[in-house]
Formats: C-alpha cells, structure tokens, sequence
C-alpha cells in the first residue's frame, strides 16, 4: 500500500465516528486503505449506483427500454435513473414535470426496483445479487429493504464497486458511459443537504461533480467526477481523469460535519496521487 496515501486516510480517526473506514482505489488494484474493511456498514444512498447497475443490465438484456413509460404520467426509466421524473424527495405524486427540472427521488428508485422485479418475476434482492454483487465478488454485501437506500456491507465490497467503476465489466462501454454522462443537460436542481445548482448535473443512476461549488468531493476533483453518497455518512467518488477512486463508510449520519470533513480529504488524496503514481 501507499503509506502517503494511508496516512491521508488516518483523517477519518478524527471525524468523530464510532466506526470508520476508507480506501484508495486504482486501475485493478486497491492503493491503500485505513480502518476495518470488514466491519459491515449501512451504505444508505450509495446503494443507488448498484441499482442503477441492475437497471441498465436488464436493459441490455431487452427487459426494459430507457424510454419506456416508468413512474408519473409521460416520465419514462430514463428519467426515473436521471432524477428528472418529478417525483419528490420522498411520496409517490409528481410535483414536477418530467425532463423540466432535477428532483432527487428515493421514490423514484425504490420503483425502478419494482420494475425489474416485475419483468423478470423475482425479488429485487435476489436480482441485485445474482446481476451485480455475485459477478463483482460482493458477498458481504445484501439488500436489506428499499432499491433506494437498503444496501449494507463491508468496505472491501465498495473497494470492488468502485474498481467496476473505473474498469467497467458488467455493461458494454456506451452503457457503461451513459450511467456517468450528464442526462437531460442543463437542469438546475438540488443535492440534498448539499445546495442547489444550476446546472445539477447527473448521469444515470449517479450524480457528476460538474462545475459545483461548495461540493461534497474536493474542490480538486474534476467535473468528471461521479458518484454518490449517503445518509449514513457514506460516500464513493470516481474520478476518470485521475483514474482513481475514493470510497469511506461511517456509522455517523450525514451533516455538516460531512461537507466540512469530506472535501477535505478528497483533496489530501487527490494531492498525493498528483504528485507521482501511487506505489
């Protein structure tokens, strides 16, 4: 491991957590980690790039159309991924338009769940870990509850999402592709707990760092940059342009505490990986 990049991840010691972990991850390998990789977490939203994964497999395997109808009246699966459906935050009436503006649904992705479950006529779960954790070495990982937010497991599973990530395997390229393309350019919207912006750029089941000021990545992450994080105080980043990924799980709810802590270390490790390759 990289000792400059351990000791980067030592921050976490300090963020006032009971429980923490969290890791550097490169092309095919992981760079270094600090803390329990073992210990199971709540990963909360971060499940929503899993079940994304899901979603654009069955897809590919022409199950669903990323343009058929899906959720409120004239929205479709494209906009359920994108958070461009007009369903709430949570509750099951559209307050907007669909494609008119970004609002980040749990709703909506609790009904993508529903979907695939209903077209291949098996439980969510047990899709999610026959699709995505079973082929990505993922046991520790299960679903418990909601295709939104219901996944828990240990750190060396997200260290293997976040490798699927820079290093796709499950989708073809230009799937692959879509799930960090902006989607529906140009919508303004909110990151919840974060701020609103315009333009509020998301990909296919994940959020891209854009031009977004204050963020919860580094300030020196490229707005290439995506991923998600949770309510658990949980959260995964990718940056292509660096080629690497920065993943953390806590047992301490996300708040101010996070936006503070959290850019902060994305730039203490985005900094050592700029000055040389990681060992």
């Amino acid at each position: 491991m990289d000792d400059r990049l351990v000791t980067a991840l030592t921050a976490i010691d300090g963020w006032g957590t009971e429980h923490a972990a969290a890791a550097v991850v490169g092309p095919d390998r992981l760079v270094a980690s600090h803390g329990d990789a073992e210990r199971s977490f709540r990963w909360a939203s971060v499940t929503k790039p899993v079940t994304a994964l899901a979603v654009l497999l069955a897809v590919e395997n022409g199950l669903l159309d990323l343009d058929e109808p899906a959720g409120p009246s004239e929205s479709t699966v494209r906009h359920l991924l994108a958070h461009t459906s007009g369903l709430p935050f949570e509750g099951t009436a559209a307050i907007g338009r669909p494609g008119s503006r970004r609002i980040y649904s749990n709703h909506g992705f609790d009904l993508l769940g529903d979907l695939v479950s209903e077209r291949i006529g098996r439980p969510f779960g047990d899709i999610l870990g026959e699709s995505v954790l079973g082929p990505l070495g993922m046991g520790g990982t299960t679903l418990i509850g909601r295709p939104s937010e219901g996944l828990a497991g240990p750190l060396a599973d997200l260290v293997r999402l976040a490798g699927e990530f820079l290093r796709p395997t499950l989708l073809a390229p230009r799937t692959a592709l879509a799930l960090r393309t902006i989607a529906f350019p140009g919508l303004a919207g909110v990151v919840p707990g974060v701020g609103r912006f315009d333009p509020c750029d998301w990909g296919l089941g994940a959020e891209i760092r854009g031009d977004k000021r204050p963020h919860w990545t580094g300030r020196h992450n490229r707005p290439s940059t995506f991923g998600h994080f949770g309510g658990a105080g949980t959260f995964l980043w990718v940056d292509p342009d660096l080629d690497h990924a920065l993943v953390c799980l806590t047992d301490r709810d996300f708040g101010p505490w996070a936006l503070e802590v959290w850019p902060t270390i994305s730039d203490a490790v985005i900094e050592v990986i700029a000055a040389g390759d990681a060992r």
